[in-house]
């Protein structure tokens, strides 16, 4: 019996926990269900803005403001706008603050991030200390302004840039992934007679690809999102980014005067104008992301798990 008993033991599977036990019929259809809604909401509204697009105006009127599936489809809308006025000129001034702004901020966040990461570096946590305060405590619009404007940054594009150079949680993340690599390469590489600088750029940077195309990505977006500090630092129109311009078009009803045509003040804008100006907005993000998607969960977690 206990030759049998053994052998009955052998046979049977292992218990696995409760985590890897196959789920119920009931509980996969719940899941399936819930990831099709889910598709849906997001995916509908976004259609609906694509065809306003590209429909023609009188069907939009006729569809009462939105139309589901263009039955004369156009791009009359994307001429319009990507003609050389205000939406083109608006769109190379976020280009240009994005790609800048980025290079900028990550610049400065991988230096400061390995020098904060480095050990025994003079002045490590109070600085370290100084920036976990401004994270907890954020300075405010009217301290934020005031310095712009000490700093001679009102109605520039510096103004987009600077104040937001470094963003804290950026750099608490980079500085726990420079943190996470090997000490023993930087020993070797100290024993060969290599500077901070070589090691920062041999050693440091390449395996630290993924956080920085992810910190990268967050600065690219929060760049090109950005439509509040334009609002307050910037005064003249033919300045202003194109999320600015776009908040003109969608919430004020309106579109900007060409200042090259003599016109002044607002123009009523055509539905399929907005949402055409909506999708321009968009379309850059969403072509982004796919290619980052995969670093995304290499980058922040190693990077936040260590500090």
């Amino acid at each position: 019996m206990t030759g049998l008993s053994r052998s009955r033991a052998r046979r049977r599977p292992p218990v696995r926990p409760a985590w890897q036990e196959r789920p119920h019929p009931l509980t996969s259809g719940a899941k399936a269900v819930a990831v099709v809604v889910v598709l849906v909401l997001v995916f509908v509204p976004f259609l609906v803005v694509v065809s306003t697009s590209l429909a023609d105006p009188a069907d939009v009127v006729a569809n009462g403001g939105w139309v589901l599936w263009p039955e004369h489809p156009s791009f009359a809308a994307y001429a319009e706008i990507l003609s050389g006025g205000v939406v083109g000129r608006a769109t190379l001034v976020s280009v240009g603050v994005t790609l800048v702004g980025t290079a900028c901020s990550l610049g400065a966040t991988v230096l400061l991030a390995y020098a904060l990461s480095r050990p025994g570096v003079f002045g490590g946590k109070p600085v370290m200390l100084l920036v976990l305060f401004t994270f907890l405590f954020p300075p405010g619009m009217i301290p934020a302004y005031l310095v712009v404007k000490q700093l001679g940054l009102l109605d520039s594009y510096g103004a987009l840039i600077a104040p937001v150079l470094v963003n804290t949680f950026n750099l608490v993340v980079m500085r726990g992934f420079f943190q996470s690599l090997p000490s023993e390469l930087y020993e070797a590489a100290r024993l060969d007679g290599a500077s901070e600088w070589s090691m920062l750029w041999r050693i440091t940077i390449p395996l630290s690809r993924a956080v920085l195309a992810v910190i990268g990505l967050f600065y690219a977006v929060s760049y090109w999102n950005s439509w509040f500090n334009a609002m307050i630092y910037i005064d003249t129109p033919t300045k202003w980014p194109l999320q600015l311009v776009l908040r003109t078009y969608v919430l004020a009803g309106g579109q900007l005067a060409d200042p090259s045509s003599g016109e002044a003040g607002l123009m009523s804008a055509p539905q399929t104008v907005q949402m055409a100006v909506v999708v321009l907005a968009t379309i850059p993000i969403v072509l982004v992301y796919p290619f980052l998607q995969r670093y995304f969960v290499k980058g922040v977690l190693s990077g936040a798990i260590k500090s």
